[in-house]
C-alpha cells in the first residue's frame, strides 16, 4: 500500500476545539445549522456550507460548493487555520469509556483504490457519491478524512506508542465526551519508517467513509485523466484517510425499526417468526442480543429474543453467516415484505449509539410497529467480506467514535 505525507492545513490551536465538527453525514441541514450556530469557526461551515446560505437553497448547487471552498479560505485568510511548513503524518488518537485507538493520518494513493487494493464493502449511493465528489472537486481539497482499517502491526504500534510519550498538539474532549488527541510527526526517519511499513501491505480496508472515498478518489482520476503532463506525482494523486488497526476498532450494532406489521397481527407475526427462530419473551425491560445469531425484538411494550434455527444462516458464507442477512430473508423479506433496504420507506435504521431506549422510544411513539437489536458485526466479518470481493447489506456497520472533521485538511489545489 502507498501512503504518502503532506504539507496539512491544521487550525491553530486556540481554536481547534471551536473548529473541530461531527461529520457531515451524521447531521442534517438543520441540525447542522443549529449546531454551528454563533460560531462562525465551526468547520460544518465547510463540509455542510448550505447552512451558511439561505434556507431555500439547493443543497446540490455549484453555488453551495463554491460557498464550502470560499468559507475554507475565509479561515486560512483570518489565521484560524495555518499550514505545516514540512510534510508531515500525524497521529490521531480518540478516547471513548476508557478505551483507546491510535489512527495514522496520510494520504492514500488514488491508485489503490482505483486497482483494488483499497478494499471496501459497502456499495455507494450515486446521488451522495456526486454530492462529495463536487464538494472535493471545486474545493480543491480533502475536508474530512476518511475512515480505514489495516491489519494490526508491532512495528507500526510501536512507532506509535514511542510518539505518544510526546506532548500532542491538540488534546480536548467534546460535547460528547470523546476525547481527541493528536500529534504531528515531522521526523523524516519515522516517516520513511511508517511509509515502508504500509507499503508491505497487500491491503488497507474502507472503515467508515465510502462515499468520501469514493468521491476523493473518482476526482484524483479525472484530474489525472485531464492532465496530459500528468506524471503521478501531483497532490491529486493522493487523499486524506486515517488508518487504524483492525485490533483497536469496535462496531457498534446498526438496528432496525419497521412501521407495520404488512397486516399481521402481533400474534399472527410471532407465530411467523417461529418457523424460522426460536422466540421467547423477556418482558419489559430492555433486552440485548449476547451472540451471532440471537436478536432481540421489542413488539407492543414488550421484549423478545429470537435465535436462528440450524439451516437458517450459513456461516461458511461470509454474506449468509451476517445476521443481518438472516434478518432480510427470514424476517423483512417474507413477513414483512421489504425487499429493498436502500429504499423502502417502511424501514428505518438506528445506529447503536442511541441504544435500546431509542427503539423503545420509536415504537412506543407510535411511529413503528416493531424493532429489531442485532449482535454487532466483527472487523473479522467485514475484513472476510472486503477480501471476498463481497457487499455487505445496507446499514450493516455503526463505527463509533467518529473521527472530528477539521483537525487536518489536505489541499491539492493551488487556490490556497
Amino acid at each position: 500500500m502507498k501512503i504518502k505525507s503532506f504539507k496539512g492545513f491544521r487550525p491553530v490551536e486556540s481554536k481547534v476545539r471551536a473548529v473541530a465538527s461531527r461529520p457531515y453525514d451524521v447531521l442534517d441541514s438543520d441540525e447542522a445549522r443549529d449546531e454551528a450556530k454563533g460560531n462562525p469557526w465551526s468547520f460544518l461551515n465547510v463540509v455542510k456550507p448550505e447552512i451558511t446560505l439561505p434556507p431555500e437553497t439547493d443543497h446540490y448547487s455549484m453555488t453551495v460548493y463554491q460557498a464550502g471552498k470560499d468559507n475554507f479560505q475565509k479561515l486560512v485568510n483570518e489565521g484560524v487555520f495555518a499550514q505545516d511548513k514540512e510534510e508531515c503524518l500525524y497521529i490521531y488518537e480518540l478516547i471513548m469509556d476508557g478505551r483507546s485507538q491510535n489512527g495514522i493520518v496520510a494520504c492514500a494513493s488514488v491508485d489503490d483504490y482505483m486497482e483494488g487494493r483499497i478494499k471496501k464493502h459497502e456499495l455507494t449511493r450515486p446521488d451522495k457519491e456526486a454530492d462529495r465528489k463536487n464538494h472535493v472537486r471545486v474545493s480543491m481539497m480533502n475536508a474530512e478524512p476518511v475512515f480505514f482499517a489495516y491489519p494490526s502491526n508491532k512495528t507500526l504500534a510501536d512507532i506509535v506508542g514511542s510518539i505518544k510519550q510526546s506532548t500532542p498538539v491538540y488534546s480536548f474532549v467534546a460535547e460528547d465526551n470523546i476525547q481527541h488527541r493528536l500529534w504531528v510527526v515531522n521526523d523524516p526517519k519515522v516517516i520513511q519508517s511508517i511509509v515502508k511499513t504500509f507499503g508491505a501491505m497487500p491491503a488497507t480496508y474502507v472503515a467508515d467513509g465510502h462515499h468520501r472515498t469514493a468521491a476523493a478518489a473518482l476526482v484524483g482520476n479525472d484530474l489525472k485523466k485531464e492532465n496530459p503532463n500528468h506524471t503521478g506525482n501531483e497532490s491529486y494523486n493522493y487523499f486524506l484517510a486515517v488508518h487504524f488497526p483492525d485490533n483497536e476498532l469496535a462496531i457498534m450494532d446498526y438496528n432496525r425499526v419497521v412501521k407495520d406489521l404488512n397486516g399481521h397481527t402481533a400474534q399472527s407475526f410471532l407465530k411467523g417468526l417461529a418457523d424460522s427462530f426460536s422466540v421467547e419473551k423477556k418482558g419489559k425491560e430492555a433486552y440485548r442480543p449476547s451472540r451471532l445469531h440471537e436478536f432481540s425484538m421489542y413488539l407492543e411494550g414488550h421484549w423478545y429474543s429470537l435465535t436462528a434455527k440450524e439451516g437458517t444462516y450459513n456461516d461458511n458464507d461470509p454474506i449468509g453467516v451476517l445476521d443481518v442477512t438472516i434478518l432480510s430473508e427470514k424476517v423483512l423479506e417474507p413477513l414483512l415484505n421489504i425487499r429493498d433496504l436502500r429504499t423502502d420507506k417502511r424501514i428505518d435504521f438506528v445506529g447503536g449509539m442511541r441504544g435500546l431506549k431509542e427503539l423503545e422510544r420509536r415504537v412506543n411513539s407510535g411511529e413503528m410497529a416493531v424493532a429489531f437489536a442485532l449482535y454487532p458485526v466483527s472487523m473479522k466479518q467485514l475484513i472476510d467480506i472486503a477480501d471476498s470481493g463481497e457487499i455487505m447489506p445496507p446499514k450493516t456497520t455503526w463505527f463509533e467514535p467518529k473521527l472530528r472533521s477539521g483537525l487536518v485538511v489536505h489541499v491539492f489545489g493551488d487556490n490556497l
